[in-house]
């Protein structure tokens, strides 16, 4: 995810930039179209969850705009230039993103709830609050690279409410998949995220052998 760049050798790093980024705005507007235009337009394949939806409008509509905030403010405070030249604007939109995110996380364990997919959604919520958590905490105590870090964690997970959606125009992953192995695919790809995250930002100690 983005700040694995950061591992990146300085030439390479504006372009990995760029590809990183247009990748993650190519999948959020897939998934809007085929998630979210097809839902407007009660696509067959969607009715029951379109009504479910409409069901839980009043916990949906926070939930919906807390992620909104977090998915736009990412790409917004990882970029060193916005950081460098307007550092209190990222600190204010680095709050809202920190707000946004126990708006999201408790709203979405509410949604959830009584519902086959709450372990799922709580594992999710847990990892976003946590990550988002510790990245606050290690930029009070001025430990920055420890925090972007973090940071790039908790918006590997804010993601993960795109990238699981990515296969629900695959009749096998919405029709046939079942409650319990929905929950696990959640899991899943939060673990992922995570992983490759962690990956990329130990990719130089992971490639270089020691003298």
């Amino acid at each position: 995810m983005p700040t694995s760049t950061l591992l990146v050798p300085s030439s390479a790093r504006p372009r990995a930039k760029t590809v990183i980024w247009i990748s993650l705005g190519l999948t959020a507007l897939f998934v809007f179209i085929t998630s979210e235009v097809l839902l407007i337009t009660d696509y067959p394949m969607y009715h029951a969850y379109r009504l479910q939806v409409i069901a839980d409008r009043g916990l949906l509509i926070p939930h919906t705009f807390a992620g909104i905030f977090a998915l736009l403010i990412g790409p917004i405070n990882f970029s060193s230039r916005i950081r460098e030249r307007h550092l209190q604007l990222h600190r204010i939109l680095g709050r809202i993103y920190f707000v946004s995110v126990w708006v999201g996380a408790p709203t979405g364990i509410a949604l959830a709830w009584g519902r086959p997919g709450l372990p799922g959604t709580s594992m999710q919520a847990a990892a976003w609050i946590v990550c988002t958590t510790v990245a606050v905490i290690a930029a009070r105590n001025r430990q920055i690279t420890v925090h972007r870090q973090w940071m790039a964690r908790s918006y590997a997970v804010t993601f993960t409410f795109v990238s699981s959606r990515v296969f629900n125009l695959v009749p096998a992953y919405w029709s046939h998949l079942g409650d319990v192995l929905s929950a696990v695919g959640v899991i899943a790809f939060t673990l992922a995220s995570i992983l490759i995250v962690d990956i990329g930002l130990n990719w130089r100690e992971l490639t270089t052998r020691r003298g």
